[in-house]
């Protein structure tokens, strides 16, 4: 068994063909000798090329290759060396082109790519009228895409005959290499297959093209997209390799030229797990994905984990995945095939166009569709699934005819300076220079697309934009950059309604007052306005009745004006936070607490001055001074000038700006991607804290001192504030409401419903308390005893115009002046009956005189004082009989009050 095997293996490839008549076979990495002597059977792959001898030329194939089946490429056609008489190119100069295929290594793309570009060239090298005096021929060698193989195989091209006037490499790796040493020969390098952004870079490949698209060339196309759907901002995830680096760099330069940001940049080395975990944490929705084929399986397991799709998220991808690539098995990953399609589903991708997708004959004369005919032909029905770098195929194949119509442009400059193609060796700048003008200004319809190069020498082609659909990627879309054109079939879809957002749109909402709550508390604010006129109204037609007098009307109307005032604030409070309404309510409410508020307190203050001072100066007082009106009304002026002043300070150092609160994002109803972003105005300034703290501070020393003042003359009584009572009770509400709301307000301001309604139902229940105690018991009493406008009843019952208090006191100052008249009265009686019994004494005493000697023993004993005086009266109480006769009667005088003073007693 072992045997036969062996044999197998040595009969597999192709055995050795004969040369042409006058030519030769060149075999590679054999020699002559060896190829006669040891080698029968050439191996699969391997080719051969023929050579003529002396200056003929090959005609028809020129390289042939062993296919697996044995046999050779092309052996229906033959090839000949016809004599030069023959040939019709024995004229011809020939331009020699060094080329680097790479048959084999990580891309084998020579495979197809050099069967391209020997069909152009057969087809330059036919044409009258390009080049017509020169012959390009192809020196070509396998660079097995090794940056050391090239490196060799460099060294041949340039130190062995003929001289190469341009130099075709492919593979980034060895086109990178040769590129940057090509300078130094003055070398044109042209290359046909290389992706990598690094070669765009002018200072250090100064006479590299390319006609493969550089990897940037997504790029544009991705920003197109980007605009077309709205979306500014984007996600990035990326292999951290070379080539996705430079990729993604240029695409974060361009999307910032688009005003476009990458708000998430997250890379990975070969796990995924960490960078799609980051995404998902920082809420990236739109993201572009740069890696190869294996890692992009790893990423969206991982995205199926993170649930990192659906109809919130985009992916862009690569194009030259594998059109099953989610499907493959793979063991690096714990997802299923279910799990992967799922996944990937509805994801973008973007890929450069190498064949051209129209009908039109370019300047070879072929179509695409015609082209690829050709080159299966020349593969001799190799399947191009198996065939390497048969994609890049028509890239090859336009690079040839690019260097060609090059070539041909620089004919006539150089004639004119004395100069030919065939001249060109390593030293010859003007050579190169006219080549590298040329190729950079090229630009003709390939079966590759339009071929134009930019700045940078790259290849500037159409982007093909598909989409999975279904399992299956479907054209959307084509992208030219060069004309800034997207050609859009308009069958894309979402798994959504649309595209999705770029980000969790954010619906900012404002915060509005309720309005039931509003309509209910105008209510309530426009009948305490309507109870404050009735009040007002009342005080102003009673002024005349002297109970009202008493009590200050012009103070009460002043207190009534404020109540109103401060309820009109209601109004400008819930309507809006424009500047304009909340300066309104402020002034209004300001000037509204100064009035009615200082005015109470002005009656508070005067009583509390006029009555509670020390005792020895009380009765004083109470007598001789007068309560002027001036002074009340100036004390209210004051107050309300320190509000005025202190208001338009503020309004002129730090007026009143609208500010917006933002309020913690909130989810909406139902399966939208969306949040609301709660907002609430507010009018308020720069050290809105301050001047609040100004305010209140005053304010609140005032209410403080108000309840002071009530306390202390809650037991006093004066004809002239006979309301003094009902104004402590007043103040002593809206200093606790007021006390109680401002701090509560300030910390409810970000709840508009719960601030309006504490503020203004404390505003409305003062109100209403102030009108009810000080008004309602005046009306009640002027209805109730029919005190109205009358003088005369006002002189007839002049007990009306004190209160309940005064009239008992007077009608307990009447008994006692009757009682005092009747001591009085009693006392003059006495008084003149001692005033006779003394008269009779003194008569008596002065007749007894003469006699009084002799009858001093003989005459009868007088009585006692007591037995002889006549019976007294009955005493006084408060009468003390030990009181002489003599300190009596100026008391007596004293105490005597005649009828015509008993009104001033009773005043």
């Amino acid at each position: 068994m072992g045997r036969h095997h062996s044999i197998f293996v040595l009969v597999i490839g192709c055995a050795i063909i004969r040369p042409p008549r006058d030519g030769g076979i060149r075999y590679r990495g054999l020699t002559q000798e060896q190829v006669i002597r040891s080698v029968q059977i050439l191996p699969v792959d391997y080719e051969i090329e023929y050579i003529c001898r002396g200056s003929r030329i090959i005609v028809g194939p020129k390289v042939r290759k062993c296919l697996p089946d044995g046999t050779w490429t092309d052996m229906s056609q033959h090839s000949r060396c016809p004599s030069p008489r023959s040939s019709s190119s024995s004229r011809k100069k020939k331009l020699y082109i060094g080329a680097l295929f790479p048959m084999s290594g990580g891309w084998p793309g020579g495979q197809a790519c050099l069967p391209s570009a020997q069909m152009a060239l057969d087809l330059v090298n036919n044409r009258s009228d390009i080049l017509p005096d020169y012959e390009l021929e192809l020196i070509y060698y396998d660079s097995m895409c090794d940056p050391g193989e090239a490196t060799k195989l460099l060294y041949d091209l340039l130190y062995t005959e003929p001289i190469k006037i341009v130099l075709m490499p492919g593979c980034s790796s060895v086109s990178t290499l040769v590129a940057e040493a090509a300078r130094m020969w003055n070398l044109i390098v042209l290359s046909y297959g290389s992706s990598s952004p690094a070669l765009s870079n002018r200072q250090r490949f100064p006479t590299f093209f390319r006609t493969h698209p550089s990897a940037t060339l997504h790029n544009p196309t991705r920003v197109k997209l980007f605009q077309k759907w709205n979306w500014n901002k984007i996600a990035t995830i990326q292999q951290t390799t070379e080539v996705f680096t430079s990729t993604l760099d240029d695409l974060e330069q361009r999307v910032k030229e688009a005003g476009i940001e990458i708000s998430v940049r997250q890379s990975f080395l070969t796990d995924p797990a960490v960078a799609v975990k980051n995404l998902k944490r920082q809420d990236a929705r739109i993201i572009v994905g740069l890696f190869y084929e294996t890692e992009a399986r790893k990423v969206f397991c991982e995205v199926f984990k993170e649930k990192l799709y659906g109809k919130k998220y985009v992916w862009f991808l690569i194009g030259w995945y594998a059109d099953n690539w989610f499907k493959i098995k793979d063991p690096a990953i714990n997802c299923t095939v279910e799990n992967m399609t799922e996944a990937v589903e509805g994801h973008i991708t973007t890929e450069i166009v190498m064949l051209n997708p129209e009908t039109v004959r370019g300047a070879s004369n072929l179509t695409s569709q015609e082209f690829l005919g050709a080159l299966m032909n020349r593969l001799g029905g190799k399947n191009p699934e198996e065939t390497g770098g048969f994609q890049e195929a028509p890239l090859a194949y336009d690079a040839v005819w690019a260097l060609a119509l090059a070539l041909n442009k620089t004919v006539e400059p150089l004639k004119t300076k004395g100069r030919r193609l065939e001249d060109f060796n390593y030293n010859n700048h003007d050579i190169t220079a006219e080549i590298y003008r040329a190729l950079n200004t090229s630009s003709f319809e390939g079966v590759s697309g339009h071929v134009v190069f930019d700045a940078q020498g790259s290849r500037m082609a159409w982007t093909l934009i598909e989409q999975l659909q279904g399992g299956s990627y479907k054209k959307i879309g084509y992208y030219d950059m060069t004309k800034g054109n997207l050609s859009w079939y308009g069958n894309d879809k979402w798994i959504g309604s649309g595209p999705p957002a770029d980000q969790t749109v954010v619906i900012r909402e404002f915060r509005f007052l309720s309005q039931n709550l509003f309509i209910s508390v105008s209510v309530f604010a426009s009948l305490g306005i309507l109870l404050g006129i009735v009040c007002l109204t009342f005080n102003i037609y009673n002024s005349n009745v002297r109970y009202i007098q008493n009590s200050q009307p012009y103070l009460n109307n002043m207190t009534a004006v404020g109540c109103m005032l401060a309820l009109a604030a209601v109004f400008p409070l819930g309507i809006d936070a424009s500047r304009l309404s909340r300066q309104f309510r402020l002034w209004l409410l300001g000037l509204g607490f100064s009035l009615a508020y200082g005015s109470m307190f002005t009656k508070i203050w005067w009583v509390h001055t006029l009555f509670t001072k020390k005792d020895e100066k009380k009765e004083k007082k109470k007598v001789s001074q007068h309560l002027e009106p001036w002074k009340l009304y100036a004390t209210v002026g004051v107050l309300l000038a320190i509000d005025v002043l202190s208001l338009m300070i503020w309004q002129i150092v730090d007026p009143l700006l609208i500010t917006i609160e933002n309020f913690t994002t909130e989810a909406p109803k139902g399966d939208l991607d969306v949040l609301i972003q709660p907002q609430l105005k507010h009018c308020s300034s720069k050290k809105m804290n301050t001047w609040l703290g100004v305010v209140y501070g005053y304010k609140g020393l005032l209410l403080l001192l108000g309840i002071f003042l009530a306390y202390e003359t809650k037991s006093i009584s004066t004809e002239k504030i006979n309301d003094h009572r009902a104004v402590g009770m007043a103040i002593y509400n809206v200093a606790v409401l007021c006390m109680i709301t401002a701090p509560v307000t300030m910390i409810l301001s970000s709840q508009q419903n719960a601030s309006f309604a504490f503020a203004s139902l404390a505003i409305i229940f003062s109100v209403y308390i102030t009108l009810v105690v000080l008004f309602v018991p005046k009306i009640r009493r002027l209805i109730t005893r029919g005190e109205w406008q009358s003088e005369q009843q006002d002189t007839l019952k002049t007990a009306s115009s004190t209160n309940n208090n005064d009239e008992e006191k007077s009608r307990q100052l009447e008994r006692e002046n009757r009682e005092l008249q009747k001591i009085i009265q009693q006392k003059e009686e006495r008084v003149s009956e001692l005033r006779s019994q003394l008269a009779e004494r003194q008569a008596l005493r002065s007749r007894r005189r003469p006699s009084g000697q002799t009858q001093n023993h003989t005459g009868p004993q007088q009585p006692p004082p007591s037995q002889a005086e006549p019976k007294q009266l009955s005493q006084p109480p408060g009468y003390s009989p030990a009181d002489k006769l003599s300190s009596s009667i100026p008391k007596l005088s004293r105490n005597h009050c005649h009828n015509s003073r008993l009104p001033l007693l009773y005043k």
